[in-house]
């Protein structure tokens, strides 16, 4: 078996809000994920899915445990290191596509390739072939106001995928769409995903979408427990 791409051990992590005593939000949390795996994360809202991928994605710390991606201890890294780390070895797509309205498609594309060091033949090459991936490369040189909801939400999924990441973490990724246009969405997602085998995992409500990945883990007072997505 392949080592694992993501391994979250024992995350704790809590918050006071203002409150006299500490919301534990995690509480020995645990994964591991494989390289080509796709992981549903279903938990009801505020459960802390949100805060999990943010760990996991070195964008927050835990109180305590630790996390490793592609075989590093990454937890007590310098945020120079953590940011590079990021930059590399992560993709991010959240539930709204956050695209640069003044960019095309392509552009939004293609910038975090040449943040990342990339000549521009390359990274608009790199552009093309993923907006071709998920059905939208005769978009490429419209800018997000004159795409659909579901077009500039796979361009979002190409923008965490530019820089070839080792990891993926998606929240909610289809939740602003309708039934239909998140189906679809999600195909494209997974298309993507199968394409370039790298780990992901995924946060939906959608316990249909969640069937249709690999395996699926519920976020349950504060723990990571296997469920059956049916």
């Amino acid at each position: 078996m392949n080592d694992p791409v993501l391994a979250l051990t024992s995350l704790s992590k809590g918050y006071n809000h203002g409150l006299p005593s500490e919301v534990r939000v995690l509480d020995g949390a645990s994964l591991s994920v494989a390289p080509g795996e796709v992981v549903a994360l279903v938990a009801p809202s505020g459960a802390g899915k949100s805060t999990l991928l943010h760990i996991a994605g070195l964008l927050d710390t835990a109180d305590s445990g630790t996390v490793e991606i592609g075989g590093e201890d990454v937890t007590r890294l310098s945020d120079r290191r953590r940011t590079a780390i990021r930059r590399n070895d992560v993709g991010f797509i959240y539930q709204f596509h956050h695209l640069l309205p003044e960019f095309t498609a392509l552009e939004n594309i293609v910038l975090p390739q040449l943040a990342n060091g990339a000549e521009d033949a390359a990274a608009r090459d790199r552009a093309r072939s993923l907006l071709d991936t998920v059905g939208i490369a005769p978009r490429a040189d419209h800018r997000p106001a004159a795409l659909s909801g579901g077009e500039q939400q796979r361009v979002a999924f190409c923008r965490a995928l530019a820089n070839d990441p080792k990891l993926l973490l998606a929240d909610e990724p289809t939740g602003n769409l309708d039934p239909e246009t998140s189906d679809r969405v999600f195909d494209a997602l997974m298309t993507l995903v199968r394409s370039t085998g790298l780990a992901a995992v995924i946060a939906t409500h959608n316990l249909e979408l969640a069937s249709r990945m690999d395996r699926s883990v519920r976020l349950e007072s504060g723990k990571l427990v296997a469920t059956k997505a049916d």
